[in-house]
């Protein structure tokens, strides 16, 4: 652990999201989705599992069941078949047709749009509904806490809390609003690249000399910063 004092919270937060731009330019959303529904049901089945998993399964789950309708009349087990290999597929595909048929009979047939509405829905915790307001709507409720933005942010010093519901309270205060949603898909592939659970690659990361828990051995060989481009988001 080095001992060199680092900047504030807030000002090394916004200086990493800042890197974390230059270095992951393009932050899209990763599951294929059409609609508002089908990022829904795609974001649900991708608890616990990956997203190249989940987009290998809903292409025939969407061809046979593309909106709310169908998959709030569909077939139970039929649905449970389309999704098993994203696993827990029997509560997968209970809550999915269960928030489908709220969605029928509630919201109209449309994926609400608030965060109180979509946590009403069946298997809709913050961090499905922080995905669909952000990418479906372009509404920044919040920022979306995985495993891994829960380890780098405690990892960067942005948050000393465990629980994801108070380190999302803590990084909407160190971060512009417009940036919560993308700073998770940013942290996330630098945290898969680079900053890994088991063996951190310190002197390899651009966050290096931001970051309070980077390894010792690594301080004395730092990797530049990526310069600022004109063509890259700031």
């Amino acid at each position: 652990m080095v001992t060199t004092r680092k900047p504030g919270a807030k000002k090394r937060a916004l200086e990493i999201l800042s890197r974390l731009k230059r270095l992951y330019p393009e932050a899209p959303c990763t599951l294929n989705y059409e609609t508002p529904v089908q990022l829904l049901v795609a974001t649900i089945l991708s608890a616990q599992c990956t997203d190249e998993r989940v987009n290998l399964v809903t292409p025939e789950l969407f061809r046979r069941f593309p909106d709310a309708a169908a998959l709030a009349g569909a077939d139970l087990t039929e649905i449970e078949t389309l999704v098993r290999s994203t696993g827990f597929y029997r509560n997968k595909a209970k809550n999915i047709q269960a928030a489908c048929r709220m969605i029928m009979t509630e919201f109209g047939g449309q994926v609400p749009q608030t965060m109180e509405e979509l946590l009403r829905l069946a298997g809709v915790a913050r961090k499905t509904a922080n995905v669909v307001l952000a990418h479906a709507y372009g509404i920044h409720a919040g920022v979306t806490v995985d495993t891994h933005v829960k380890r780098l942010s405690a990892r960067l010093g942005l948050t000393k809390a465990t629980d994801p519901m108070r380190i999302e309270q803590d990084l909407m205060k160190l971060l512009p609003q417009p940036d919560w949603e993308n700073w998770s898909i940013r942290l996330i592939y630098h945290g898969r690249a680079v900053c890994n659970a088991r063996n951190p690659a310190c002197a390899a990361c651009v966050l290096a000399d931001l970051c309070p828990s980077v390894c010792a051995s690594a301080t004395s060989v730092l990797p530049q910063v990526p310069p600022p481009s004109s063509e890259m988001p700031l």
